[in-house]
């Protein structure tokens, strides 16, 4: 019995710090306040005296920044560092012209227990310290010389509860995204290639897209560029979307002669989507992904982009080590980098999702990713697991 696997892979957010015409996506990681305080303890109101809280930057992991001990409570098999409760406040404003955006905060992940409020208002409770997870600011923002407290809440006193080191706290990346109120979902891409030959090979990308305005008309295009950034092929098509309403729309590309992504060459394509209100450009959303066949035979084993490939893999988990939880993209590539001289092509990720930052290094470091058997998102390359397709 053969399985034939046509995927495309390696898709991904990519993590944009600089301003694009249409969206703002902002790294939200500097000058935040921290305290560890008593698990009973609130620093949730906008007027909680934290001017003698520490000012640190994130990633921040404060387990790492402890004692090693046999009596911490989350044991040796969690690290024998000690969890408890920490609360994080950032102070920012926001311009007039902001007005009319819808503005959301992006937290790539927080272990663990996390709580979120903005001006006092409590936006929501994520227990999961692996996911990413979004909040909608727009309807508690202040706008101009009006100042916005953002307050954090990580609660991991609750020891044991892993059996590998996990850190604490907001140990990867923040994000201020301002868009357009119509505007492309959040993971709102999914590219798929029903079709996948050498010469041609037929690409699907469906983006879903977001209204937070009334009834409204919208041109969306997607265009795909090669990795210097030229504009190979283009499409655009019509969407009606009901006020409030959400709406997902196909496009389908025939890309002539790809670049297909190999551990030998991890050539990557962008997908740029473009909505329109009239000649207005309300958002544009990159999506990065590459293309690849497996092919998997009882006889001859497995093979990628028609040569049989021995899969040569290592398990790695979220942290760095001796560094901790906290993300640093620099020490993820030193890590991937050591395991290809070793000889591996392929990274079975944890029982946990991994971050963004991972799977980007992972991508651009021409490794393979397997998924392993956590909570992972959907937006990870989820590859190959046991030999089967994964859904």
């Amino acid at each position: 019995m053969r399985l034939s696997v046509f995927a495309l892979v390696c898709l991904f957010l990519t993590a944009c710090a600089t301003r694009e015409k249409g969206r703002e996506r902002i790294s939200f990681n500097k000058e935040w306040r921290f305290a560890l305080t008593e698990k009973q303890a609130n620093a949730s109101a906008p007027d909680t005296d934290d001017s003698n809280w520490r000012v640190l930057n994130l990633p921040h992991d404060w387990s790492i920044e402890a004692d090693f001990s046999l009596d911490n409570p989350a044991t040796p098999g969690g690290g024998a560092l000690p969890g408890g409760m920490g609360w994080y406040r950032k102070h920012f404003k926001l311009s007039e012209s902001d007005k009319g955006k819808v503005i959301y905060i992006d937290f790539d992940g927080v272990y663990r227990n996390s709580r979120v409020w903005l001006n006092g208002h409590l936006l929501g409770f994520r227990p999961n310290g692996y996911v990413s997870f979004r909040y909608d600011l727009t309807p508690y923002l202040n706008y101009g010389k009006e100042e916005n407290v953002l307050v954090v809440q990580a609660d991991n006193s609750d020891q044991p509860n892993s059996r590998w080191y996990s850190g604490s706290g907001i140990y990867r990346n923040v994000w201020l995204v301002k868009t357009g109120q119509v505007h492309v979902d959040n993971w709102g891409t999914n590219i798929t290639t029903p079709v996948m030959n050498a010469d041609k090979s037929t690409v699907e990308i469906e983006t879903t897209l977001k209204n937070e305005a009334s009834d409204v008309t919208v041109e969306v295009s997607t265009l795909i560029q090669d990795k210097e950034g030229k504009t190979l092929y283009r499409i655009s098509s019509p969407v009606e979307i009901a006020a409030g309403g959400k709406k997902t729309v196909t496009h389908t590309i025939e890309m002539f002669y790809p670049e297909l992504w190999s551990v030998r060459n991890p050539y990557l394509y962008t997908a740029i989507t473009e909505v329109r209100v009239g000649n207005k450009l309300t958002d544009r959303y990159r999506t990065t992904f590459g293309i690849r066949k497996f092919d998997w035979d009882e006889h001859t084993g497995f093979s990628l982009n028609g040569e049989p490939t021995k899969i040569l893999g290592v398990c790695l988990h979220h942290d760095l080590g001796c560094l901790g939880s906290a993300v640093n993209p620099r020490a993820l590539e030193r890590q991937l980098q050591i395991m290809k001289d070793m000889g591996a092509n392929a990274v079975r990720h944890p029982n946990c999702s991994t971050s963004v930052t991972g799977s980007d290094c992972w991508c651009r470091t021409r490794l393979s990713i397997c998924g392993g058997n956590g909570n992972h998102r959907t937006t990870m390359p989820d590859i190959l697991t046991n030999g089967m397709k994964k859904t």
